[in-house]
């Protein structure tokens, strides 16, 4: 993995954060993942506009131009040289005393790690995910916001161990209400017939990037394609399911607390939406990173 930190890209075992980080010490700052694919970073603009907000929601100055962190991220991808890799592009709020209050923080912290991550194995992309509701609830947007992408990600991993501790490959989470909110780290939705149904942001879930952008190729398809509040029984119910995120990408749902989703396997529409996905980042964006013999 490479890093981007104070100026300069270091591996990641030479990169140093500040124990007094607040963003270490609260969870306190934003975050980015997202994809290089075939050597190109996927809507890198609309990332950073999420950043922005994200930064703005909590009051914290983004410490660089959008035009100068979309030049970090480049150039941290370049150094790691591989055309499949994952970004993180990390605001903190900054180093300060001890104690949460914000405004102690002169100045805001700023990092870019590149490597590759692999959320689920081939087996699992190959036959679908098992998935658990999980006891874990998805917080109302008066209280905490999903829409920002913080450095607060407490609930997932909680979900998450839950999950794997109960023999499932991720989970499920509801909102107060209980509808469905999203996975752990994923949006998820459900088809049934022509018309392909996913949670709306409002339900406690990220406005993902992957998320708009396989609407975008299910509508080219002919699909119906509805933001609506759903429960547990609309994916029960549903003939195919799955989840996509800029980690997870496209993958399969075949079951939810032990009950078949449609065929018990990934559908004929995951899978094309699944190509589809991959076609559409394959084409997305400058090609930064040429292929083994060729130029950028």
């Amino acid at each position: 993995m490479k890093t981007w930190i104070d100026g300069r890209v270091v591996d990641v075992a030479e990169a140093t954060v500040n124990v007094t980080d607040h963003g270490l010490l609260y969870g306190d700052g934003v975050f980015e993942g997202i994809r290089v694919a075939a050597g190109r970073v996927f809507r890198i603009d609309r990332h950073l506009a999420r950043l922005e907000v994200g930064a703005r929601a909590l009051g914290i100055a983004l410490p660089r131009s959008p035009a100068e962190l979309r030049a970090i991220v480049e150039e941290t991808a370049r150094a790691h040289g591989e055309r499949e890799a994952y970004v993180r592009l990390v605001v903190t709020r900054g180093v300060g005393p001890l104690g949460v209050d914000p405004t102690t923080c002169e100045r805001p912290g700023l990092f870019c790690i590149v490597g590759s991550i692999r959320l689920f194995s081939d087996e699992q992309r190959r036959r679908g995910l098992d998935l658990i509701t999980s006891s874990h609830r998805r917080p109302d947007a008066d209280a905490l916001d999903m829409r920002v992408k913080s450095l607060n990600y407490l609930g997932s991993a909680l979900a998450k161990l839950e999950a794997r501790q109960r023999g499932a490959d991720d989970a499920l989470l509801l909102n107060a209400r209980g509808h469905v909110s999203e996975a752990t780290v994923a949006n998820v939705f459900a088809l049934r017939g022509d018309v392909l149904a996913t949670p709306p942001a409002t339900d406690g879930c990220l406005e993902g990037i992957n998320r708009a952008a396989v609407m975008d190729v299910a509508r080219s398809v002919g699909l119906t394609v509805v933001e609506r509040s759903l429960g547990r029984l609309d994916f029960f119910a549903a003939d195919e399911a799955f989840l996509t995120g800029t980690g997870a990408g496209v993958i399969a749902m075949r079951s939810l607390d032990g009950r078949t989703i449609g065929g018990g396997e990934r559908g004929p529409v995951t899978a094309r939406l699944t190509e589809m996905h991959r076609r559409l980042a394959e084409r997305e964006g400058v090609e930064i990173i040429p292929p083994a013999g060729g130029q950028a």
